[in-house]
Order: structure tokens, then sequence, then C-alpha cells
């Protein structure tokens, strides 16, 4: 038997097979001419590529960016190109193993498999090469600018000494606050470009999601034109066309062209507001997030006007700062030369106050010097001139002077180099200095008050222009370099009109030369060593003579003050504590003297000449402790007198005055001839009587005038009526010492404190003292002082509250509406034994500096809670042992208070 096998396909599944069979026949059978074709193809595509390329290069060279397009076809040539490569390299090989022609192969299946991927490559290359075409056309038809860097970097340093933590607060400002506007103010040479230029370039570094940062230079001469050219130059306005346009139109276009960009512009050395909008930049409003302005100024005041919703002042570098910049501008090389270099180096830039620029320009004038004797010469130069210090006079003054030059006027220029009498790092008064400013004339004096205003506007100006520092709330000071600065200006730049001779903080022991006095105007020896005024000198323009602080001084001669008959204002305070000093009697002579100060000296008794002195319009006697006789009709005779003086006089003095002293009894004498003074405007006073007490409060003119209150003694004095005292509007100093028997300041507090919300009854009241009040129980009147900035309490033994919750049982609905001492800064309280409580409940304490606590064991508890000087940090004095028994409010206050504590044990 047979088998019959059958196999039926149709039409169509042969032509298929067929189709295939073919197909691979045919890639088989052209490998050899599609492996020429693909070499002969990719040599065209490789100089269809070089032309691109070259093409591209020259697009890039001009700051233009090809199409994406064609940057993708040169990576698919290069792809192409190394496949090609590699199946032209194997083609001789897969040719070997064909045979019948080529149109078979002793091995089908790979050599079918080669021959199609040889044919797909050779279409591959041949599409790049009609697309290459276009490539070639993209780049020199099509071209873009290239992206620009969001900001342009600026040369600085690498890096910043002492400005780091301040950079990244601005920085965090800018990336993550919702503010617009931000200022860098402080004074010349302090590092606000450098701070600024260092933030320009950390948009470098720090990827953000700004589309653009602006640099525009600003300077004292404002110019919105310039300030549109460095926008323009930056966002692709600048041509010929531009630039002859208004500012009008500028603003405009700059306007269309950052509306929908979210900016950052930089503003360096403004000295008076820029108006951003007539600039042409976008701000939505004060809390604007899309731009954002950062701008430098010297002047506190710019930030206001620029309604900067930040400030930042920009201040000197710490002394350990200050080293470490120093000492990398001279360089460890030189340091290391002497043994003696560093500690001398470290007082050199000890000189610089923390000014970077100074510390710089010194640093680089030091940087050869490699022997002690010239670091010790520098010293020298710096302390006796510093205007001679190589670099000082031509680098670093004229560019402070910028801020001097642009004070308003002659007058705010001349209260300014007033200033550099005083020595290096002194804190000035600031009614002391008014009172100076005044007796010069450089203040209108027909208004007492509107004077004195006069000068508080002026010392702001100082403070906000940088050329003076706030050092407390009553006191400035000049920075040593802007002092040196103004002495370069006042003895050198200005020598003839100004006419000064400063001498003040030198330790000399004896007076410079008299002979070179004769055309001084202003002359400065405090803070010397000087023991006698021996010399009789010719100053016939003299206006000023300090000789403050000169402790050891004795003896002026008589005929010293002779030869100064223009002298206006003569400053003796502090002078002879070693030993008593007397005032000579040729002070007659000085007809002009509008002000006298001898405060704080152990002077015994004023001279009858004084009585001559017919235009003294300010006598300052505070702290004369040792005061004990003024002649009669002395005071009164001083017709003119508009400021008197007389806080804490005598109350050392246990000598009984005499009959033919103003100062004999309690004051009432006193308070008479006070009545007399028809001009008296400011009134300084101490009593020693409640008679005498009821006697000034009896008078309406006193009472308008007076300043500061002393109380010593008064007695047997058991109550002082605290609401008489109310009326004392312009009182913003009391001190009672010494009243053994007095226990309290009396107030109705029915009567008052239903008023207390309309008017605070003692507004003015700053700083009050209570010392040796043996029997007082509190002073709960306080609660009425609003402004109060300092207490102190000394040895009062029978203190138990100092404000008093059982005052107020009569009005217990008043109790909740009390917050006392939220002006209080400084509160010391000490010998207290039967202290219990300062305030009953915890308080906010929003501006307290320091608290100090001695010898009150039976306080416990601190009206203190974790919200009591919040984001603020005091510091509390006291014993160890105190400290430790303290309860508080709860943990988190005691954790919150804990590093604010100082143990100072006396």
């Amino acid at each position: 038997m047979g088998s019959i096998f059958q196999i039926t396909c149709d039409g169509a599944f042969f032509n298929r097979c067929l189709d295939c069979f073919l197909g691979k026949v045919a890639n088989t059978s052209k490998l050899q001419d599609n492996l020429v074709a693909l070499e002969t193809e990719l040599g065209k595509l490789i100089a269809a590529k070089n032309d691109v390329m070259m093409r591209v290069v020259n697009a890039e060279r001009q700051q233009l960016r090809t199409l994406d397009q064609v940057q993708v076809w040169l990576s698919r040539v290069e792809a192409v190109k190394t496949e090609a490569d590699e199946l032209i390299r194997h083609g001789s090989q897969e040719i070997d193993k064909l045979c019948v022609g080529g149109y078979y192969s002793k091995h089908c299946a790979s050599s079918y498999k080669f021959g199609k991927q040889v044919a797909k490559k050779l279409r591959d290359v041949q599409t790049l090469i009609g697309e290459g075409v276009f490539a070639a056309v993209a780049t020199e038809v099509v071209p873009e600018r290239a992206p620009e860097p969001v900001a342009d970097e600026r040369p600085t340093e690498p890096t910043i000494v002492g400005l780091q933590s301040q950079l990244e607060q601005v920085w965090r400002c800018l990336v993550e606050e919702s503010v617009g506007i931000i200022g860098l103010y402080g004074m010349g040479g302090v590092g606000k470009t450098t701070l600024l230029t260092h933030i320009n370039n950390k948009f470098l570094e720090s990827p953000t999601s700004f589309d653009c940062v602006i640099w525009a230079v600003v300077s004292k001469d404002l110019q919105l034109e310039k300030i549109q050219e460095d926008i323009g130059k930056k966002i692709g306005l600048v041509d010929d066309s531009w630039k002859s346009k208004s500012v009008e139109e500028k603003a405009l276009d700059i306007f269309r062209s950052l509306r929908e960009k979210r900016i950052v512009l930089l503003l360096d050395d403004i000295w008076e507001r820029v108006d951003l909008t007539k600039v042409g930049i976008p701000l939505s409003g004060p809390k604007n997030t899309t731009s954002k302005v950062v701008f430098t100024t010297r002047f506190v005041d710019v930030c206001g006007s620029m309604e900067a919703d930040k400030k930042f002042q920009v201040a000197c570098l710490s002394e350990e700062h200050a080293w470490e910049l120093f000492r990398k501008k001279v360089g460890e090389e030189t340091l290391e030369s002497d043994h003696d270099i560093v500690e001398l180096a470290q007082t050199v830039a000890k000189e610089c106050g923390g000014l970077p620029l100074a510390l710089i320009t010194i640093g680089r004038a030091m940087a050869c010097k490699r022997t002690a004797e010239e670091w010790r010469h520098a010293v020298e130069v710096l302390r006796r001139s510093a205007s001679e210090f190589a670099g000082l006079g031509k680098e670093v003054y004229p560019l402070l002077k910028f801020s001097y030059d642009s004070l308003q006027n002659e007058t705010i220029k001349s209260c300014f180099l007033y200033c550099c009498l005083y020595p290096e790092d002194y804190g000035i008064l600031k009614w002391d200095l008014i009172d100076c400013w005044i007796g010069e004339g450089f203040l209108e004096e027909s208004d007492r008050f509107g004077a004195e205003n006069q000068g508080y506007y002026i010392v702001g100006t100082l403070v906000h222009a940088c050329l003076l520092e706030e050092v407390e709330d009553d006191k400035v000071k000049m920075h040593d370099v802007v002092r040196d600065m103004a002495l370069w200006i006042a003895c050198e730049i200005e020598k003839e009109k100004r006419n000064f001779l400063v001498c003040a903080g030198a330790g000399v022991g004896a007076v410079p030369d008299v002979e070179g006095w004769e055309n001084v105007r202003r002359l400065s020896l405090m803070q010397n060593q000087i023991e006698i005024l021996s010399e009789v000198p010719t100053c016939p323009h003299l206006l000023t003579l300090f000789l403050d602080f000169n402790y050891k001084l004795e003896m002026i001669t008589d005929g010293f003050f002779q030869c100064m008959p223009s002298l206006k204002v003569l400053k003796m305070s502090n002078c002879g504590h070693v030993k008593v000093l007397k005032l000579p009697f040729g002070m007659s002579k000085l007809g002009s003297l509008q002000l006298l100060d001898i405060s704080h000296t152990g002077i015994r008794e004023l001279p009858e000449e004084l009585k001559l002195l017919v235009n003294l319009k300010c006598l300052n006697l505070r702290w004369t402790h040792m005061l004990n006789k003024i002649p009669r009709q002395l005071i009164s005779n001083s017709s003119w007198l508009r400021v008197l003086r007389m806080f804490a006089i005598g109350f050392e003095n246990s000598k009984e005055p005499s009959e033919d002293s103003v100062l004999i009894g309690g004051g009432e004498v006193l308070v008479q001839e006070l009545l007399g003074l028809k001009y008296l405007e400011v009134l300084e006073l101490t009593l020693r009587s409640y008679h005498a007490l009821h006697s000034f409060l009896s008078s309406n003119k006193l009472k308008s005038c007076i300043r500061s209150l002393f109380l010593n003694k008064l007695g047997d004095t058991k109550s002082i009526d605290a609401t008489a005292l109310a009326d004392l509007k312009h009182l913003n100093e009391l001190c009672i010492r010494s009243a053994v028997e007095l226990e309290e300041l009396k107030v109705d507090y029915t009567e008052i404190a239903p008023k207390w919300s309309e008017h605070f009854v003692f507004r003015s009241l700053h700083r009050v003292t209570m010392e040796r009040c043996h029997k007082l129980k509190d002073l709960t009147f306080l609660v009425f002082a609003p402004s109060l900035k300092s207490l102190s309490l000394y040895g009062c033994n029978a203190v138990e509250e100092i404000i008093s919750v059982g005052k107020f049982a009569e009005v217990p609905e008043m109790m909740g509406h009390f917050s006392p001492f939220q002006n209080l800064q400084k509160l010391d309280l000490s010998h207290l034994p039967a202290l219990k409580s300062i305030y009953w409940k915890p308080l906010p304490f929003a501006h307290l500096k320091e608290m100090v606590v001695h010898w009150c064991d039976r306080l416990k508890k601190l009206p203190l809670d974790s919200n009591s000087a919040k984001e603020r940090k005091i510091v509390i004095r006291g014993r160890a042992d105190w400290w430790n028994r303290l309860q508080w409010e709860d943990e988190a206050t005691q954790i919150a208070f804990h590093s604010c504590f100082h143990s100072n044990e006396i």
C-alpha cells in the first residue's frame, strides 16, 4: 500500500512567499553594489555635515544659536556614520561568502541579514543627505540669539569677609519672601557695592525663576536716561533709533519688554528717590513678587522715599572679621617677617574701626612693611594725623566726603564738623551737643524749643546719612574714620574757613604751643592729663574751647581767659577730680560767653566774677555734688539765662551753705532767684525741702521749664503728692534721694485712672531713681508713665512691690487695662530686702535691654513669660544663688531666659 501527501495553497499565499524569496535574493545579490553605494553616499553625507558644522561655528562666534532641528540632524549623522563605517568594515568578509554569481551564500541567513542592514543604512544615508540641504539653510537663514545668562557676572573678590550672613538674608528675601523693594544702607566704604555684586553673581550660581537680572549705577547725579540705557542694553533695546527717544517713550518700551517677565533690578549708589515708574519698571505694588529691586544708599531716608519693604544696614566689620580682612590684605609673609608685627598690625587694624575700605587701603599700603619700626611709625601717624597716611587722603576720605558734600546746607555741615572736637569713640549726649550748637550760633535761639527741635532734626539727618552713629537713645558718636575725615576737612580742606585745633584724647600732660592758637576758632583739649593752665594765650577769634575730662586739672591762671574776647562755648566738665578745681578770676573777661559747662566737677563754690558774664545763656552745673556756694544775685543777675542745669548739685557736701549762698536752707532762696529769670526756658533743679518743692510747684513759669528734678533728703516729709508732679509736662528725669521718712508718692487713683487713656499723666518722664528712701512702700504711680526708659531703686528697705495691686482696689475695672514699662530699657534693683514683686503678671518688655538685680533675696519671680522681650536678647545680671532660686511661669519661660543670665557677684 502507498500513501499520497498533498499540499494545497491558494495564489495569494504563493505570491507572498515568492516576494520574500526574491527580496532575500536581491539583498544578497546586490550586497556588493550596495556596499560601494553606501561608502560613496556616506562620503557625501560627511561633506554635507562639515558644511553645516562650519555654519554652526560661525553662528556661535556671532553669539547666534542654530535651531534645535539642526543639532538633532548633526547627532543623527554621527550615529549613522558610526553604524555605516562598521558595515563597510565587515563588508569584504560577507562578500567572500557569496557563490553562484552572487545569488547564493554559503551562510544564507547571515548574508541575508547583513545585506538587509546595508540596504537600510544606504537609505538612511540618502535620507540624511536630503535633509542636510535644509540643515545648511537653517544655520544661515533662521539663526536665533543665544540665550544670555540671567545676570552678567561682575568682577569681585571670591569671598566676602563678614558679609556672608547678610548676603544670605537678602537672598532669602529675593527668592523666598514676597518682598518687592530692598534697601541696603550704610556709610561710604562699608561694603554695600561689594554685597550687591555678590548678590548679582549669586544668580549665576543658584537657579531661580527670574528671567533677567539688571545692574545699573545711579550715583549722585541722578539721570533716568542713564538707568534706562543700562536696562536697554541688557534686554536688547539699545540702537540708534531707541537712543533718540524721549524718557517717556523709553519707559514705555522697557515696560512692554519686562511686564511679562520676572526681573531683578540692582541699583547701586542711590542718593535720592528714583521714580521706578518713570524708568519703566513694572511694579504691581508694595508687595510685588514679579519684579524685585535691590538698591544701595548711604542714607536711610532714601530707603523710606524708595518705599523699601525691607532695609538692611551694612555695618562695619566686627573686630574678628576686620582682622581677617586686614590680615588677608597685608599677607602672611609680611606678618611673619618680625615677631612684633602681628601685635602692631592688630593695633593698626583697630584704628580702621572695622571700615572695609580703610582696612583694605591701609592693609595694601603695609603689605611690604617688614620691620617693626615701620609698623610703629604707622600706628603713630594714624593716631596723630591719619590724613598723612598713604592712601587715606587720596582714596578713603574723598569717598566719604561725598556724604559731607551732599548735606543740605552750611548749617548742617558746620554741625557735623563740630563733632570732631570730641575724642575717638566718645558717646556725645545729644542735648549737650545741641546746647553747644546753639551757643556757637549755628541754631536760631529766639525759640528754645524750636532750636532744640532743629538740633534733633540735624542729629537725625547726620545719623541717617551714616555720618553719626546712634549708640543709645540719647547719645551719638562718630566712627573713627569718619572723624578723621571730618578733621581732614576742617583742618586741611577748609583750613582758613574752619580753623580747628583738636588734641582730644591725645593723653598729653602739657598744653600744646599756645603761640599757634592765634587764628584758631575751635580748640579741643579733651581727655588729656593737663594739670595746670599757666600761660596766657592770645585767641581773638576763639569761639569754642573744650577742656573736659582733664581729671588732674587743678589750677587755671587768672590771665588764661583774658585774651579770648570772642569765646562763646567753654566746656570744663569732669575736670579736677583728683584735686579740687577752682575757677580763675579772669573768667570775668569772657564777655561773649554764651555757654559755661562745669558739670561733673568737684567744684565747691562759684566765684563772684561770674556775675560779669552778662551774655551767659546756658549754665550747666549738673552733678557738681560738692557745690556749696553760689553767691546771691549771681543767678538773678544772669538775666539772659535760658538754660540752667542744676540737677544733683551739692548732695554730698555735708557742710551747711553759708548765709551768702543761694543754696542756704532747702532751696527756697534759690527758687526766689529763679523767678526773676525772664527768659528761662529749660530748668534742672535740686531741692532739699518739701517747703522749697511746694514753693517751686506754685510757679507756673518754673513748672513749664522743669526738665529734671532732684529731691534730696526732704527732712521729715512722709508723703509727696505725685499728682502735683503730673503737671510738670516736660519733666524728663526724677530722682529722690535720702528721703528717709518718705512713705509714699501719693496718687488719687479714682481720679486719675478713668482719664489715663485720654492723656497719660507723666507723659515725658524717662528716668526715675529712688535711693535710700527707707520707708517707701511702692512706686505704683509709674503705671501712668508710658515713656519710662530707666528705673533704678537702691536701698529702699520697705519696698515690697514696685507696682502694687492693692492700690487699684477702688478701681478694679482698670486693672486689666494697664501694661506698665512698655518702653523700659533698663531696670536696676539693688539692696531691696523686702521686694517680692515687680508686677503681678508677666509683661511684654518690648524694649528692655538690661535687668540688674542685687541683694533682693525675697524676689522669687520675675514678671516674664515666653512672650516677654520676644525675639530680643536681654541681659539679666545678678548673683547666681538668687538666679537658681527663681520660680518661673513655666518651663518654656525658663528655657527662653536661661542664656540671658550673667553672674555678677558683688
